[in-house]
């Protein structure tokens, strides 16, 4: 039985990775640690572990402590933080990892190093610009067109994201947010339609990938931009032009990608898909969507850890069923949805409002 440790255990998307785990074809003995107390009681592993969050020099120590109680063979991080720590570190971890090359994990956890690549390449991106002080936003602004989206360069979650209209208001949020010191860009403001686009590489060579549309943020009312990080509702789509963006997305920062490309990307006004980042070296939160429907994404990526024979998997791109739905909120269990069942009830209520005009 392989023995995984999984590192922010108590968080949904650590929770989705054992979930996953947990309906593959084989046993795990499963170990989870968690920085926060009451998040590792949600922990969904069968031992639990608490930890020191990855800034205290005594992380790793601790966690090749853990390693060699439970006889650990593979890490696995779900959150940025871990993720960057321990693929830093990967060779002062007593047990297996997986991550793409150090230098990619950096560039992708850096939205601008990221859009300097993508743009390098000549990929449709939103056009960008960091902000050191006034001056930069003001050229931002005028660029931009009198309106842009102001978020942080490194961070999950929509971390210290706005849509502005005015110079004013741009400035109130940045001295909110402490964001004059570079670590702050100004961008095109996109549609608010966006896309993902999951995939496991392996040598440089594509294992699988699957899109997935959002359809709505959880929360999205009490969050000032709108944007929560965390995904009410996603529909599985198959998208060709989202494919190739998406390839080319990934090789425009790694030529030889290994592990786990999360390429995230919002709508132009003419419909194109521009990349915004990538979420490296982990699944995206609602991953357990895809095991429902039959594409075990955390189980190809365990077997390809420890280099052994993967699952069939129906072909490369889009292996999922179209048009499925996954709906999720807090306190709830997620519902599984065909889309034509969805739309359905808006038929009736619209069958119903003009039998009643």
């Amino acid at each position: 039985m392989k023995r995984i440790l999984v590192t922010g255990a108590g968080g949904s998307p650590a929770v989705n990775f054992t979930r996953s785990l947990r309906e593959a074809p084989e046993d795990f003995y499963l170990v989870g640690t968690d920085a926060s107390k009451y998040y590792l009681t949600r922990a969904e592993v069968d031992a639990r572990y608490l930890v020191p969050t990855v800034d205290d020099p005594q992380y790793l120590d601790v966690i090749n402590h853990i390693i060699a109680k439970e006889k650990i063979e593979f890490v696995h991080a779900q959150n940025d933080a871990e993720v960057n720590f321990l693929s830093e570190n990967r060779e002062k971890i007593n047990a297996k990892t997986l991550f793409p090359d150090k230098k990619t994990v950096k560039i992708c956890q850096d939205k601008f190093q990221s859009f300097e690549k993508w743009e390098a390449a000549g990929i449709k991106v939103p056009k960008t610009f960091i902000i050191k002080n006034k001056k930069d936003l003001e050229k931002a602004f005028k660029e931009l067109g009198g309106k842009m989206w102001v978020r942080a360069i490194s961070g999950a979650g929509g971390r210290g994201s706005l849509p502005v209209y005015d110079i004013p208001t741009a400035e109130k949020w940045l001295d909110f947010q402490k964001g004059w010191d570079g670590n702050f860009s100004a961008s095109e403001l996109l549609k608010p339609e966006t896309i993902t686009w999951m995939s496991i590489w392996h040598d440089g060579e594509l294992v699988v990938a699957q899109g997935r549309r959002r359809l709505f943020w959880e929360l999205s009312k009490i969050s000032p931009s709108g944007v929560t990080g965390a995904t009410g509702g996603g529909e599985t789509v198959s998208d060709p032009k989202l494919d190739e963006i998406a390839r080319q997305t990934v090789m425009a920062i790694d030529k030889k990608p290994e592990g786990l490309f999360g390429v995230d990307l919002a709508y132009d006004s003419k419909g194109v898909p521009n990349p915004t980042e990538i979420n490296i070296g982990r699944f995206f939160t609602t991953h357990q969507f895809f095991t429902e429907i039959g594409l075990n994404m955390p189980y190809i990526f365990i077997k390809l850890a420890y280099d052994e024979q993967l699952p069939p998997i129906a072909k490369k791109l889009n292996p999922a069923p179209n048009h499925m739905v996954w709906v999720r909120g807090i306190d709830f269990e997620p519902v599984l949805s065909p889309m034509a069942d969805i739309e359905e009830s808006v038929k009736k209520l619209n069958a119903l409002k003009k039998q009643l005009k």
